[in-house]
């Protein structure tokens, strides 16, 4: 058995602490099945950025004759934007063998598995497997995959998942015509983007709203929006059969509520069902390591798994699918397992207590559709439905883009359908920010206020898996262990989160590139 200091399980937001423990000096496996650079860079947020940018420069001039300006139809540049995306990709390549010229660190290309409670082999993507590891700390970073949904028809007839089109079944073009089935996140923002590319696009719907997660307002004007971009949406749909006709492919659906069956056809169908954890490639039922009723891997504050020494991070734990929220996590095992690595730009000097926890309630969210949508904290819905238990006074205000005098210089007057707003929910007995909700122009940048302000002052140490506790862990949870980040200092800054990829990145990072000796 070949023993290590530290276990890494993925490359995403993982290689934060590969690189943590490389720096404090000690000796490193690490591990990944896929491409390097985790589901962000390789089939998420980064190639989809790149498209949903193109997307929003084409939807922007057909609304800047409002304030003046003549312009001609924009089309995208389908091989300069094939060239941007795949050049994003592919920096995966660069990263994997960067990695490898490491001194302390073993890369191991492949699926990496349990044998028993801190003991994993490697089944080598190239064939074989390894020699049994171990380490004193093991970091799980496995991510999530896209939800493959079962469909009648599925043995002859396929379909694609963000994984296919950023994978081998990157279109040479812009569909004809695509059927998106799922209205989440991945699904409304590739209905924006190919959407403005031309593509005739339909999106079937489970639920009752577009982003049913978020706050009802916002389903309802992005729905509108959508309609008036031109893009169908069919609620309340169960999706049944998927056949091929005549060089096309046929989604069969049934409205769940009146039981209606109709056939959609479209060139390609796209399926964005959301994403299923990556736990069950990991043997876990070799290990004490416990997961939830969906499959996520349970975790406290601490992020630390019922075995001690191992944690997990990102997307398997289930506390959001978000890369800031998977880098969040990072930053804070950083902070308590190798604090020597720390730029001292990101130590709290003389906080009490040293030891971070993480807090999960204002995860600031952003979906790039057009117009884009932002969030953090509770919807209005969920602030009702705890009011009474909290004893919470609601009180909800509403302030629209042409109520600015920017919003009225970039074409927004009151009335007008493409007039976004901000919502904002509070109790008015302790004036607390309950939720903050933007749908509109640059939603993801106005929302960095109160992602940070959320994020700092006095932090309350909360509870979470109150039966996975290391020894440690009892002892800061019999103790007042609550946090205060001064917003004059750069730990404020440091600790906070910021959606990504959103340019409010350029200031909430500036603390990367600024010598601190």
């Amino acid at each position: 058995m070949k023993k290590y200091d530290v276990i890494v399980i993925g490359t995403g937001a993982g290689n934060i602490l590969t690189d943590a423990a490389l720096d404090s000096g000690l000796k490193v496996a690490q591990i990944e099945k896929d491409k390097f650079g985790g589901t962000c860079l390789t089939k998420g947020c980064i190639p989809t950025k790149v498209m949903v940018t193109a997307a929003d420069m084409i939807r922007n001039n057909e609304e800047v004759h409002k304030i003046g300006v003549e312009s001609q139809p924009m089309k995208v540049n389908w091989k300069v934007l094939s060239r941007r995306v795949w050049q994003k990709i592919d920096e995966s390549k660069e990263i994997v063998e960067e990695y490898k010229q490491e001194k302390n660190l073993d890369v191991y290309e492949g699926r990496a598995f349990f044998v028993r409670d801190k003991v994993l082999q490697v089944e080598y993507n190239q064939g074989g497997f390894s020699e049994e590891i171990t380490a004193d700390i093991i970091v799980l970073a496995a991510g999530a995959r896209s939800r493959r949904i079962k469909l009648q028809g599925m043995e002859t007839t396929s379909y694609l998942t963000s994984e296919d089109i950023f994978g081998a079944s990157w279109p040479q073009k812009p569909y004809k015509s695509l059927i998106i089935v799922g209205a989440g996140a991945i699904g409304t923002e590739f209905a924006h983007a190919f959407s403005s590319f031309g593509t005739k696009v339909t999106v079937v719907q489970f639920e009752d709203r577009l982003l049913p997660k978020m706050d009802k307002d916002i389903s309802k004007y992005l729905g509108e929006r959508f309609a008036d971009l031109g893009i169908k949406v069919h609620y309340n749909q169960i999706s049944k059969k998927i056949t091929q006709k005549d060089g096309e492919k046929v989604l069969q659906i049934e409205d769940k509520i009146t039981g209606e069956i109709k056939e959609l056809k479209a060139e390609e169908i796209l399926v964005a069902a959301g994403v299923v954890p990556n736990t069950d490639l990991l043997d876990l039922s070799n290990t004490s390591i416990q997961m939830n009723t969906q499959g996520w891997i349970r975790t406290n504050e601490f992020l630390e798994t019922s075995v001690e020494g191992v944690y997990a991070i990102g997307d398997i734990n289930g506390h959001g699918q978000l890369r800031h929220k998977a880098n969040y996590e990072a930053d804070i095992l950083v902070h308590n397992l190798f604090p020597e690595a720390l730029p001292p730009g990101q130590v709290a000097e003389g906080m009490k207590p040293e030891r971070r926890f993480a807090r999960f309630e204002y995860i600031p969210s952003v979906t790039y559709t057009y117009p884009q949508v932002s969030s953090i904290g509770l919807s209005e819905e969920e602030a009702r439905k705890q009011a009474s238990e909290k004893g919470w006074d609601i009180r909800v205000g509403y302030h629209h883009y042409s109520s600015t005098a920017k919003g009225y210089a970039m074409g927004f007057e009151p009335g007008d359908k493409e007039d976004g707003f901000i919502k904002v929910i509070i109790d008015a007995k302790s004036k607390y920010i309950l939720g903050v909700h933007i749908i509109g122009a640059e939603a993801g940048i106005l929302l960095q206020p109160y992602a940070s302000l959320l994020g700092s002052g006095r932090i309350e140490h909360l509870v979470y898996e109150q039966e996975i506790a290391s020894e440690e862990t009892k002892k800061a949870r019999a103790t007042d262990y609550s946090r205060y980040l001064d917003p004059h200092k750069v730990t404020s800054i440091t600790e906070a989160m910021t959606a990504h990829p959103a340019l409010t990145e350029l200031v909430m990072w500036t603390q990367y590139f600024v010598p601190m000796k």
